[in-house]
């Protein structure tokens, strides 16, 4: 998906644009606009249900902004744009006559009530929306780096023009395999929310057990983003680098997604991010395994009161 983001950056931006992202945000955007020369502007959703403020938003638009990045159903934090969210997006993509670039890779993966709705199908965004997705997150086949770019004539054509003198073609197999997976009934969409939906439970009851504060469950992905015990006197890199020690169980430090100064002691050293898209033995396992390092962090708490 980072190829597809990158070559729509490049299709639709000049050296000097700014783009505009909601923060937390998923990491690798922001290498692609500045490889295409660009800037990323960073947009905050605010905690704890990461909410899109308009005005923030609107406010964060220059003469300089070309393209907006939105990534829904969003990682890290699950969160599921709404149909109020996408028209104030939409409505403000038209206002600044601006692109938007959407990575809809977990379109299919949403929970409880919460529906995916690309953001092309709102009014006047078809022409100024460049849609990417992939077989990865749908069909569990993240190696197969198949995807896809859906845009008007004149961009898809940059796009491709781009695109092949970056990655060339994926394997032909894999295309054979693809299609094959592009028939799937639907009976196996709601199997895969059903079963994801039940490993996001279990999950979520495993750090809630542990003292992590949920207070914003996922409505979609394959994420959840947890706020560490307020208890708990240790950054969010501090306590993957002792998960990874003590338990050989990996997640990913939070402040590697706001893109802030890595001295900011705010929020932003406060969140864990936690994928729950592995086996039922797999997250079983790893639950043992985070016994000892958590009971570590409340001994710490014990001792130092």
């Amino acid at each position: 998906m980072p190829c597809l983001v990158a070559v729509s950056v490049h299709a639709v931006i000049d050296p000097g644009d700014e783009v505009l992202l909601f923060a937390p945000s998923y990491e690798t955007y922001q290498t692609c606009i500045e490889l295409a020369r660009g800037v990323p502007v960073y947009v905050p959703l605010d905690p704890p249900s990461w909410t899109l403020n308009g005005d923030k938003f609107l406010k964060s638009f220059t003469s300089q902004t070309k393209a907006v990045i939105l990534n829904s159903p969003h990682n890290p934090t699950g969160k599921v744009f709404s149909k109020e969210d996408l028209l104030i997006i939409s409505e403000a993509c038209q206002k600044m006559d601006c692109f938007a670039i959407t990575d809809e890779v977990y379109e299919y993966i949403t929970y409880d009530e919460n529906k995916h709705i690309s953001l092309a199908s709102l009014p006047g965004m078809q022409e100024r929306t460049i849609i990417t997705s992939s077989l990865s997150k749908t069909y569990s086949v993240t190696g197969w780096r198949i995807g896809w770019a859906c845009a008007v004539a004149n961009i898809a054509a940059a796009i491709r023009n781009i695109h092949v003198k970056l990655t060339d073609s994926a394997p032909a197999p894999f295309q054979e395999a693809a299609l094959t997976a592009l028939t799937s009934t639907p009976d196996y969409y709601e199997s895969l929310k059903k079963d994801y939906g039940v490993r996001r439970d279990f999950i979520l009851q495993l750090l809630k057990n542990y003292g992590f504060h949920i207070s914003f469950e996922p409505q979609g992905s394959v994420f959840v983003f947890a706020e560490l015990p307020k208890s708990w006197q240790i950054s969010d890199i501090d306590f993957v680098t002792n998960l990874i020690n003590n338990a050989g169980v990996a997640a990913v430090p939070g402040s590697g997604f706001f893109h802030t100064d890595p001295d900011d002691q705010s929020y932003h050293r406060r969140y864990v991010r936690f994928a729950f898209c592995k086996s039922d033995e797999t997250l079983k396992a790893a639950a043992q395994k985070m016994v000892k390092p958590t009971e570590s962090n409340r001994r710490v708490l014990h001792d130092s009161q």
